[in-house]
């Protein structure tokens, strides 16, 4: 599919009322209507998800995200719904959906009002989902945080190495694959595995010179963070602990001090972690205490600063290049 420069920028104004590019988007995306596999390599904020999420709006059929969060899923579809006059236009398929929904969900598709269909790994692999999506017109596949297939990644979950297999078995598709964070050996397993080493690599820098790091000592650890926070007062930020109780723990401390915060981890049931999820991102709390998994891929520009109550249980220490795990046996605070 060729699209002159100015019908892409024309699509960008009318679906997301931005009116240029960022770094390598337009070509990316030039990339992907053209029907070519693709690999994206961006930094977080660098503009990954409009890659697929604008080719997916101009082309013919349903794009296919594969996506490993729930929590993720909805972020992306709440967003795209709201530049749309029609929610079917984006949908996602996972666990969480009762029959009804996913009725719906179908049904959308089979009318061509979903451009884009967020699915999980688990979800693509059903057979009753691989035999509606044989049924329905597919216009691309789009494999987000990428890394997760590599066993090399920080991220490593086994389902994902199943997806070329199953993509194939469904029929024959472009893939523009997607993640924030990939050495060279990374970036190698993945095309490998998905089958797409002829794919145009984009790679963006990432130098990040607003960020700021600090590591301080744990003494008085909650006071100090409790302190922190109203320094900034209405910043939005993110507390990652270790644990689901230290979570817990940290979240009702923090709201015990007239800090506006709520918990999010697995051990919350889907309707709750929604409900924060959603209560952070339009700012009705300022800070989201939160296992690991919380914020991969959510789209929210203002956060302010990010704390690290806990040392992970693995470091991955770079050495020349190659990113070697080192074990540590982390009992309690550290």
């Amino acid at each position: 599919m060729l699209v002159a420069e100015n019908t892409l920028l024309e699509a960008l104004i009318k679906y997301f009322g931005y009116e240029s590019f960022k770094g390598e988007q337009e070509a990316v995306i030039r990339n992907v209507l053209e029907g070519k596999n693709t690999f994206v390599i961006m930094p977080t904020g660098g503009g990954k998800s409009m890659c697929y999420q604008l080719p997916a709006l101009m082309s013919e059929g349903t794009a296919i995200i594969i996506s490993p969060l729930i929590a993720l899923m909805k972020n992306q579809v709440d967003a795209i719904r709201g530049f749309n006059t029609d929610d079917g236009v984006a949908h996602f398929l996972n666990s969480s959906l009762t029959k009804i929904e996913i009725a719906r969900v179908r049904k959308d598709m089979k009318a061509g009002k979903t451009k884009l269909l967020y699915v999980a790994p688990e979800s693509l692999t059903k057979d009753e989902n691989v035999k509606f999506l044989k049924e329905v017109n597919i216009s691309f596949f789009a494999i987000d945080e990428a890394h997760c297939i590599s066993e090399w990644g920080h991220d490593f979950r086994p389902e994902y190495r199943r997806l070329r297999p199953i993509i194939d078995l469904i029929g024959e598709f472009p893939v523009i694959a997607l993640t924030a964070t990939a050495t060279e050996k990374v970036q190698a397993d993945i095309q490998k595995n998905l089958g797409m080493m002829d794919a145009k690599v984009f790679k963006a820098s990432f130098n990040r010179p607003n960020l700021y790091y600090e590591i301080r000592p744990k003494l008085n650890v909650l006071k100090e963070m409790i302190k922190f926070v109203k320094q900034h007062p209405g910043k939005s930020g993110i507390i990652y602990c270790l644990s689901r109780k230290k979570v817990e723990e940290v979240a009702s401390t923090l709201s015990v001090n007239g800090i506006r915060a709520l918990p999010y981890h697995a051990g919350l049931d889907a309707g709750t972690r929604a409900s924060h999820q959603d209560k952070f991102l339009m700012e009705e709390i300022d800070v989201i205490v939160a296992t690991i998994a919380f914020g991969m891929g959510i789209d929210k520009p203002d956060v302010r600063f990010v704390i690290h109550h806990d040392i992970p249980k693995v470091l991955k220490v770079i050495i020349r290049k190659q990113v070697v795990p080192v074990e540590m046996d982390v009992k309690g605070d550290v």
